[in-house]
């Protein structure tokens, strides 16, 4: 069990996403969008926490937000081991920073981080198929490089915890 905090894509971004996810599932792949409960939505995610007090992570989150939505293009596909494919993105410093003071802020509070979200270790990336076998590998990149490069906004924040697939909106963007 996780708790993400995660910056989440505007409506057309998402639904771009989505229908990227539903390529993936008609060549055969399972995507994220089947993946354990069926209830991810497209999201980057800033930081992943192993424990926590979602309370005091909600509030040391409402102080450093800055309300400025994200624009990124995806432009490439990654893979992380154990067959997770994903939408690779340049991104610029102010970006990276605003990681780093999320991972600041949530650690502060107390909370765990998982160890692919340690600032410098950390790949800002959207998950596409998160268990595709080494076979599966070119049918997806087929699929993504159809459609790349995909330019996205991400406009709202949440809190998603990975187990339940429950999301809880902040109200503003670290």
């Amino acid at each position: 069990m996780a708790l993400a905090v995660c910056l989440l894509f505007d409506r057309p971004s998402e639904r771009a996403i989505r229908a990227l996810w539903d390529r993936i599932e008609q060549q055969g792949v399972p995507s994220l969008r089947s993946h354990t409960h069926g209830r991810h939505v497209p999201h980057v995610s800033y930081a992943v926490l192993r424990s926590w007090d979602q309370t005091a992570v909600t509030a040391a989150l409402e102080a450093i937000a800055d309300g400025s939505p994200v624009e990124l293009c995806f432009d490439g596909v990654g893979l992380f081991r154990r067959g997770r494919i994903w939408l690779v993105a340049g991104v610029g410093a102010d970006f990276v920073a605003r990681q780093e003071r999320v991972v600041a802020a949530v650690s502060a509070t107390g909370a765990e981080l998982h160890k692919h979200y340690v600032p410098g270790t950390w790949l800002p990336h959207c998950s596409l198929a998160p268990r595709a076998m080494l076979a599966q590998l070119p049918v997806v990149v087929g699929a993504v490089l159809d459609v790349l490069p995909l330019h996205a906004r991400l406009d709202r924040a949440a809190l998603v915890n990975s187990a339940t697939g429950e999301i809880h909106a902040l109200p503003a963007l670290p």
